[in-house]
């Protein structure tokens, strides 16, 4: 992000390598390139600066990876050969349909083969290729996705903005900003449920997941994944260990009938006080 030049494939490989190595057995998820937006990576800076009115629904993220398919070998190459030191994943940002996946496993099946040409190890079988759910066609297409992916990531921080149109740095709007808008829990449910039917994993990442207000509809609702800043999860491991699993899913199902954003709030915020006085 703050470099001149882009990193080839053979340093992307040792740090992905350093990275595998360090965890010792432990999976690791590697992103492809997630910039464009507010994310702008000087080598992009030029090609990206006339990205449309709105850079938020321009080229960014798996788009720009599949427009710039070297980019894109580069990486997959990196980390295919890293794959060769330990569990990788890999996770697709900002997907919006079926052909961008199939995009990408494509050029993963290349990729595959020139390594092998090159007598270059890698894992056997691939890593396996993930989905972030994090705008609302994504969710609302998320059974098609789930036929096509091995894993989910819902990216709430995303979904929550595109779901309800705002942008939150804008202090104008950030009030509108509502995790527990009822829009963006039913697209949350949604992704969850096409994930648990095509019995992939699926995970949460974001503010939500790091914040213990929402763990327990989190959980309710069928996540067992978190992903979160790790000054964040001794809060939320606490919450989980005081939680009531059944009494959770048996309020995620209350709170899911719901329509009013208040009454949604005041059922999370009531059990979750009911939860912490025991």
């Amino acid at each position: 992000m703050n470099r001149d030049d882009l990193p080839d494939e053979e340093e992307q490989y040792q740090a992905y390598k350093m990275l595998v190595r360090g965890m010792e057995g432990k999976p690791v998820t590697i992103r492809t390139l997630d910039v464009g937006g507010d994310k702008i990576a000087a080598p992009f800076a030029e090609s990206l600066e006339g990205d449309g009115g709105n850079p938020a629904l321009g080229l960014r993220a798996i788009r720009l990876s599949l427009k710039e398919r070297k980019l894109l070998d580069a990486q997959l190459a990196a980390i295919l050969r890293a794959s060769a030191e330990g569990p990788v994943r890999i996770l697709l940002p900002m997907v919006s349909s079926l052909t961008e996946v199939r995009g990408v496993r494509e050029a993963l099946q290349q990729v595959t083969r020139r390594l092998k040409r090159r007598g270059l190890e890698i894992a056997d079988p691939p890593p396996p290729l993930g989905v972030m759910i994090e705008i609302p066609g994504a969710a609302l297409a998320a059974d098609a996705l789930a036929s096509e992916s091995d894993f989910f990531a819902i990216g709430t921080n995303d979904l929550i903005q595109y779901t309800l149109a705002i942008d939150r740095g804008d202090e104008r709007v950030a009030y509108l900003y509502n995790p527990l808008h009822p829009a963006v829990l039913r697209l949350i449910q949604f992704a969850i449920e096409a994930a648990l039917r095509a019995r992939i994993p699926v995970s949460v990442c974001g503010e939500m997941a790091g914040d213990p207000r929402y763990t327990a509809l989190l959980l309710g609702l069928g996540i067992r994944e978190l992903s979160m800043a790790p000054g964040n999860i001794a809060r939320v491991k606490r919450r989980i260990r005081h939680l009531d699993l059944l009494a959770a899913q048996r309020r995620a199902r209350a709170i899911m009938d719901q329509m009013d954003e208040a009454r949604i709030a005041s059922l999370l915020d009531d059990f979750n006080t009911i939860a912490g006085s025991k």
